[in-house]
């Protein structure tokens, strides 16, 4: 038996390997992911799964009845553990997040990578491995010391501790977060409630449920679908911007990695944004301040599917890649009923985010990739061709379009990790312990210098006075990893959940030539708002379509954004971490002890409340519609006529 090896005190080799590995594994919790421990409890939850998923795994060696295959197993099983928790870590170093299996899917997009990846490797990471050695070594030249029979009582024992210790571990995770699996939107809760590997194990039921959820879909989802966006979603007013632009070409900018925290702000005494803050002024411009993005995993491409389809990303992977062959009913598509041609242009291969098969499921009518592209040493850096010389080889493209015409252009300059040649660079980097922030501002100057460029080049090729022009962020370019720096620029104490949700504002300009009544807008606005808000610019009911969004020019509105973990902000409010703070203040809402304690069915917890169980049904929707592919059901076109 195994405690009767203990009791003579030979450990058995998978017990060693289960305290190594849970040691290792909590270091990494604990001080390489930045994971939010609120109590004593999160705390303890959070040192116990690491061993208790450890000894699930390792305690299996216990049923090979061959020696060897007990040290092989304990061996490679070190091995594969530490190299996912190598690769959760370096993903998570960039996106602060954890791998989704339909990310495994996109591994065509490492080749792109490049630096992004080595700038994210750190020499200390070799120390993740220690324990790998040490296993091994034990069990390749250790190997008769460490060789233990297992009598079926000791493997029935292990078997049982294994499931006891994570039923103890699931029941600490239920007191703490209830509903931790039915409201599973943010994955850093399921870490560090159940464990990197348990998440990961859940990740896979819950991509396999996926996966068979569009063989089992018939269209029987959607009334009820429609009918919530005709009662909570859809308005029957026409905003005051109906028809602005109709008949004029809509020239999209898609700006790369751009929060709105550089807008209106300075950096070494220089304005960050000089041509940006002069528009936000502009008699001809509508500038949305309280703007956020919305995108998960997908980021660039994420914001792509929320702009033509304001349906939201999904909360693991990438549409562009999981559900590329679907049926749309996007904004190139709607807009065609205007007789508009639409474009992509972008400067990367078509492949990157599977941008071929899915602008085509969008029915974009042309993508100008990075075959249409002079790129060359001197005209690249970092992700490829820099934004000055890709607008304007852009324009003579634009030129040939048929008007009116729809066009997408994605900027590249300003990404991670914001290489600039120094030729390039008008402003300093800033100076604080994160390489990333510092080198951020120059990359964001040099793309508000590119936009005004390309402003000047409309003009000069004449498309200027008959074109809207739209600009937008499309996902943050800091991420958390780099609180410390963004403190010390935004002189805070500390970036706190509350200021983290304000970070995710991004720019969004509307841009009107001759129209004269341009303002800031200060109205709760995200990208979810851009396809309806840009169809009635162009003169197109929306009234048979699906989406969540809301036209930003009128004010019967939903009155919140969702984020796709569940968070919101709403005029008065914003929840994240399950914690709801006032949106002017900052400060948190505190519960009505006394009123959540009453008798009274309709008791809630917080003032968020009632938005949460409404964005809940919003994102659960917009995800019937992804997964299960219900637009093969509705006849957009006969719906129209």
């Amino acid at each position: 038996m195994i405690m009767r090896n203990l009791n003579q005190g030979k450990i058995p080799l998978y017990i060693i390997a289960t305290l190594l590995f849970g040691v290792k594994t909590y270091i990494v919790y604990r001080f390489m992911f930045h994971i939010d421990l609120e109590n004593s409890m999160q705390e303890l939850i959070l040192f116990i799964n690491p061993f208790v998923s450890a000894f699930l795994i390792f305690a299996l060696a216990v049923w090979f009845k061959k020696h060897s295959r007990q040290m092989k197993f304990l061996r490679y099983t070190a091995l594969i553990g530490t190299l996912i928790v190598f690769a959760n870590l370096v993903f998570y170093r960039s996106f602060t997040d954890f791998i989704t299996i339909p990310q495994l899917f996109q591994a065509s997009n490492a080749a792109d990578l490049g630096t992004s990846i080595l700038t994210l490797i750190k020499p200390y990471d070799v120390l993740l491995f220690a324990d790998v050695i040490i296993i091994w070594y034990l069990s390749k030249k250790k190997q008769k010391v460490m060789i233990t029979d297992y009598p079926r009582s000791g493997k029935v024992f292990a078997l049982a501790m294994s499931f006891v210790l994570l039923a103890g571990n699931f029941f600490l995770a239920e007191m703490e977060r209830p509903q931790l699996f039915t409201r599973a939107f943010d994955r850093e809760y399921l870490v560090k409630n159940i464990g990197l590997f348990n998440y990961h194990a859940y990740d896979i039921v819950i991509n396999t449920k996926a996966k068979t959820q569009k063989v089992f879909a018939d269209g029987n989802e959607l009334p009820e679908i429609q009918d919530y966006i005709d009662d909570q979603v859809r308005s029957s007013e026409q905003s005051e911007l109906f028809g602005v632009a109709e008949d004029k070409n809509i020239i999209f900018i898609s700006a790369e990695s751009i929060q709105s925290f550089v807008i209106n702000n300075n950096v070494n005494g220089q304005e960050i944004t000089p041509f940006l803050n002069s528009l936000t002024e502009d008699e001809d411009t509508y500038y949305f301040e309280n703007f956020y993005h919305q995108t998960e995993q997908g980021k660039t491409s994420d914001s792509e599917f929320l702009v033509e389809n304001s349906l939201y990303p999904l909360s693991r992977g990438a549409v562009f890649f999981t559900q590329g062959q679907n049926k749309f009913n996007a904004m190139p598509e709607i807009l065609k009923e205007k007789d508009y041609y639409s474009a992509v242009f972008h400067a990367n291969n078509k492949s990157f985010w599977n941008r071929d098969q899915m602008y085509e499921s969008l029915n974009f009518d042309h993508f100008y990739g990075e075959e249409a592209y002079e790129v060359n040493d001197t005209n690249s850096i970092g992700w490829g061709l820099k934004d000055k010389p890709f607008f304007e080889q852009s324009i003579k493209y634009l030129q040939t379009l048929e008007q009116p015409f729809y066009s997408k252009l994605i900027t590249l300059t300003n990404h991670f990790p914001f290489e600039l040649d120094e030729e390039d660079k008008s402003i300093e980097p800033y100076d604080s312990n994160s390489n990333t922030l510092n080198n951020f501002f120059p990359t964001v100057r040099y793309m508000d210098e590119a936009i005004e460029q390309f402003f000047n080049q409309l003009k000069d090729a004449g498309l200027y006075k008959d074109s809207i022009i739209v600009i937008m962020g499309d996902h943050y370019g800091i991420s958390q990893n780099h609180n410390k720096a963004m403190s010390m620029y935004l002189n805070k104490e500390e970036i706190t959940p509350y200021d983290h949700v304000q970070l995710q504002r991004v720019p969004f300009f509307v841009h009107i030539p001759g129209h004269g009544d341009g303002e800031v807008k200060s109205k709760v606005s995200g990208q979810i708002d851009v396809k309806p808000t840009l169809l009635h610019m162009a003169g197109i009911k929306t009234d048979q379509d699906i989406y969540f969004g809301n036209d930003l020019f009128h004010d019967d509105r939903k009155g919140y954004i969702a984020l796709r973990n569940g968070d919101f902000i709403s005029d008065e409010y914003i929840s994240t971490r399950g914690i709801c703070y006032d949106r002017q203040t900052g400060e948190p809402i505190e519960v009505d002890e006394e009123e959540d304690q009453s008798d009274s069915n309709t008791a809630l917890k917080n003032a968020c409340d009632p938005i949460t169980e409404k964005v809940e049904k919003e994102l659960g929707y917009s995800d019937d519609l992804i997964y299960g592919d219900l637009f093969r059901f509705v006849d957009f076109d006969k719906l129209n006529k």
